[in-house]
């Protein structure tokens, strides 16, 4: 039931699948009709290609918009080559439904880097900054005496595997070893960029308990 596609197109020469509000464009090229094989109750067609096209202007759109892009098109390109693994329309679901995953995961960090954005000061966060797939947070708490950079490796695995990270500590003893500490009790899953944060909030930045 995940569908994060919306079909622009579907003739006997192509079909043509837009993703993330028709920033991400898919065009399937049909080849002849396959002999025994069936898709819909409709004789299966081969297909020739499958196409890829970005149209977010990354020079307009937010960071949080054009690190999305970059990841989805990340995972594009670590499949290969995807006319081998979807060589009929028998296998086409398949393909849409694992784009499909990837959009959908991808789209819902875009909105917890925007709620970090708007919303961060509540959790000490002095500041986020995206630069290619990496998200820079610095924290900052007068109370804890302590002001650091979280940096976070951000993959199209996103958030289904542990983020690698760095840290720059400008203020106050909070390092490496007190944020792996944290980090460490933080379970992958959904909104987990946003519990990395309440979560080293709650356990580093509110003082002496």
């Amino acid at each position: 039931s995940l569908t994060e596609w919306e079909l622009v197109e579907w003739s006997e020469q192509q079909a043509v699948f837009n993703f993330l509000f028709d920033s991400v464009t898919l065009t399937v090229v049909f080849g002849p009709l396959i002999d025994g094989e069936f898709f819909a109750s409709r004789p299966s067609r081969s297909i020739v290609s499958l196409d890829f096209e970005s149209f977010l202007d990354e020079e307009q759109a937010p960071p949080s918009s054009c690190v999305v892009l970059r990841l989805i098109l990340q995972f594009i390109e670590s499949r290969g080559k995807w006319q081998e693994k979807c060589r009929t329309v028998r296998y086409l679901p398949q393909a849409l439904f694992d784009i499909s995953l990837v959009v959908n995961r991808c789209r819902i960090l875009g909105q917890e880097l925007e709620f970090l954005e708007r919303w961060g000061a509540k959790f000490h966060l002095l500041e986020t900054d995206i630069k290619d797939t990496e998200v820079k947070l610095v924290f900052s708490s007068a109370v804890a005496f302590a002001k650091f950079e979280l940096t976070l490796a951000l993959s199209h695995d996103y958030p289904s595997a542990v983020l690698p990270f760095s840290v720059h500590t400008l203020i106050g003893n909070i390092g490496e070893k007190e944020i792996a500490a944290v980090l460490s009790s933080v379970p992958v899953g959904h909104h987990y960029l946003r519990r990395i944060v309440a979560s080293i909030n709650q356990n580093l930045l509110l003082g002496p308990k």
